[in-house]
């Protein structure tokens, strides 16, 4: 199969993005696949590049200005202008932040049907926007931190949230412009940073406790990972440089507080309406109380990253995980049927889903939990089978439903798109 990997771009997420587009490119051709990288913003990569990349890594320390985001200008001739990575069956999105990650790009792509990997325009715009998916998870009856827009005033603070709090970028990832706040006498210098952020700023309440995550691929829960951070927060050089955090998969939980993660992370992978792939962080507190922090539409996909981790304790290869993520969106067609029923705790599947369609089915399996809450094989009979159940019962009836603001907020982003889609803006020539 042909497959352009998307990478790059101008975000502040860029040199994580190439790292991910450059070894999701090895993986692919370990697998046979004729595989070009494209980076959005210089045009394709030269194998001696990739090369380095990946002999590089990530850099251990994040990046000291905002970059402008310029990883789409309105149309595809980036792709158009290339013979080369135009001719791909099926583009892999290797993207992190904005352009790539919020849903725009994945406009362009399905205005034109050309197929990709991972979640959907909707999906996509949702997780990315911390302050809306934060609303529908509460909405949905998700616990997540408590949290205020903007610039409040310390006493909004500690009326509402108490210190510390997490100050973050409404629109980011790879723990990014990510701040703890221990007090009122913090705030003032932490407000006048927040503003070089150049967009929106949720400011949470500090959920003290354990981190875990969870990957969700074709609609099961891979095995739960915990986060041991050196520092108070996750933040990016815990993320990126050795030493500074342990994660552990499988994590050593016992069973039922795995089944729960997996089935909030089930549930707010549909509430958020991702596909195909995504991974959702957790914060459980020393009574038990579980928050999902967020849900990552397009997580990091170097060998290392978390998503890839998880894979691996489910005995499926980096190259594995890579493939069955492309063959899962070999078709733009039929997009709007990948969505699950969602009704009284069905799981995935039925009518209104078709199988996932792979030349591996390394990762459509069901996961299932041996009785010390590491993941094992399980076999038909066995006590298992109840309890593998768990990771597709989404629990309790759930009508996904919009408030105004988000509708409000969609039915714009949709009028700019058709408005584009009709002007040719991004029409093949």
């Amino acid at each position: 199969m042909k497959i352009t990997v998307l990478t790059g771009g101008e975000s502040d997420e860029r040199e994580v993005s190439l790292a991910s587009g450059c070894q999701v490119s090895a993986a692919l051709r370990e697998r046979g696949h004729d595989v070009v990288v494209f980076d959005t913003v210089t045009g394709p990569l030269s194998a001696a590049r990739e090369q380095a990349i990946r002999a590089e890594g990530v850099p251990t320390v994040p990046p000291g200005t905002l970059v402008r985001d310029r990883v789409v200008g309105g149309d595809l001739s980036f792709l158009r202008d290339d013979p080369v990575a135009g001719a791909a069956d099926v583009y892999f999105l290797a993207l992190h932040g904005g352009g790539g990650e919020d849903g725009r790009l994945q406009a362009l792509l399905e205005a034109v049907g050309t197929p990709y990997t991972g979640s959907g325009m909707v999906g996509c715009a949702l997780a990315m926007d911390k302050e809306l998916s934060k609303r529908l998870l509460r909405d949905a009856g998700i616990d997540t931190p408590d949290w205020l827009m903007g610039e409040p005033s310390r006493a909004e603070i500690e009326a509402r949230l108490g210190w510390p709090v997490v100050v973050k970028a409404a629109c980011g990832g790879s723990s990014l412009r990510l701040e703890l706040v221990h007090g009122p006498a913090e705030w003032p210098a932490a407000v006048e940073r927040s503003r070089a952020f150049g967009d929106r700023v949720v400011v949470e309440a500090f959920v003290e406790g354990r981190e875990f995550t969870v990957g969700v691929v074709e609609g099961e829960a891979l095995p739960v990972g915990e986060i041991i951070a050196e520092h108070e927060l996750f933040d990016y050089e815990c993320k990126y440089q050795p030493g500074m955090a342990q994660e552990i998969f499988p994590a050593d939980i016992d069973a039922a507080l795995a089944h729960r993660l997996c089935r909030e992370a089930l549930r707010a992978h549909d509430v958020l309406r991702l596909d195909d792939y995504s991974r959702v962080d957790f914060m459980v507190t020393a009574d038990g109380r579980v928050y999902c922090l967020e849900a990552n539409a397009l997580p990091g996909m170097t060998a290392n990253s978390l998503l890839p981790r998880a894979a691996a304790a489910a005995e499926s290869s980096f190259p594995l995980l890579c493939e069955q993520s492309q063959c899962s969106r070999s078709s733009v067609a039929g997009r709007s049927h990948r969505r699950p029923a969602h009704r009284g705790g069905r799981s995935r599947g039925g009518p209104t889903r078709p199988e996932p369609r792979s030349v591996t089915g390394g990762l459509t399996r069901v996961l299932r939990w041996g009785q010390s809450g590491r993941v094992g094989r399980g076999h038909p009979g066995s006590h298992h089978d109840d309890e593998a159940s768990m990771y597709r019962d989404r629990g309790p009836a759930f009508s996904f439903s919009i408030t105004p603001m988000v509708k409000r907020l969609l039915i714009v982003n949709a009028v700019v798109f058709g408005f584009t889609v009709l002007s040719g803006s991004f029409a093949y020539e």
